[in-house]
């Protein structure tokens, strides 16, 4: 019997999710998929672009943040992409994220949406969100946070590579903290054969704007191998 198709068992996985850590305090969890609305644009998006048993390659950025993932439920992409770039209608307000913004750069690059999400599963170490005092949250930030999520973050990887992993490398958005602990899990558990990285997108349009195109390039020369 044939492995079910690869957005079946992403959407399984969003919708499975029940996270039982315990946050700090001050810390609030961002979780977009407890929305009736936005499950449908996951679905749609999934259905959309997923519907195969093509492996992907892995590229995994921090977690949800709240003007792209935290709020659309699709790793990278704001409202305006959701709209302009994937063609999905939506009831959400029109806010521009910069990350998004590049992150759709480098997917036009390779030749649109379909051609990327053909071969790259775009997603999250951790795939819900934080924030603090109304600001984004990384899940390492603080330690007490990390050390409360690592198992949900372990079981998170381990059940979305079931889907269609490539084994061979997986990369991680951001060339600093998220590398580093992304590598030290795959140390630990072997998903991986290696991990690589790539300089996180807000860190591109926030400092090295005028050199944007030649970032473009770098993600190129790593996602088409």
């Amino acid at each position: 019997m044939p492995a079910p198709y690869f957005d079946t068992q992403i959407l399984n996985f969003i919708n499975s999710l029940d996270p039982k850590f315990r946050l700090p305090s001050g810390i609030r969890l961002l979780n977009p998929y407890k929305h009736e609305e936005i499950r449908k644009l996951v679905t749609e998006f999934y259905k959309r672009y997923y519907h195969d048993r093509h492996p992907r390659r892995f590229l995994l950025g921090i977690n949800p943040g709240r003007l792209g993932a935290g709020l659309t439920g699709i790793p990278f992409t704001d409202p305006v992409c959701l709209t302009t770039q994937l063609k999905i209608d939506h009831h959400l307000p029109l806010k521009p994220e910069s990350s998004a913004k590049f992150v759709y750069e480098v997917i036009n690059a390779m030749g649109g949406p379909t051609a990327f999400f053909n071969r790259i599963y775009l997603g999250s170490v951790c795939p819900l969100g934080f924030t603090k005092d109304e600001k984004n949250c990384n899940y390492y930030d603080q330690h007490d946070l990390l050390e409360r999520v690592k198992s949900f973050i372990i079981e998170s990887i381990k059940t979305q590579m079931t889907a269609g992993a490539r084994i061979d490398c997986v990369i991680s958005l951001g060339e600093g903290e998220n590398f580093k602990q992304l590598r030290k899990l795959n140390e630990q558990h072997g998903w991986f054969k290696e991990v690589k990285a790539l300089p996180h997108p807000r860190f591109v349009m926030q400092y090295k704007r005028k050199q944007k195109n030649a970032y473009i390039d770098r993600y190129l020369d790593l996602l088409c191998q």
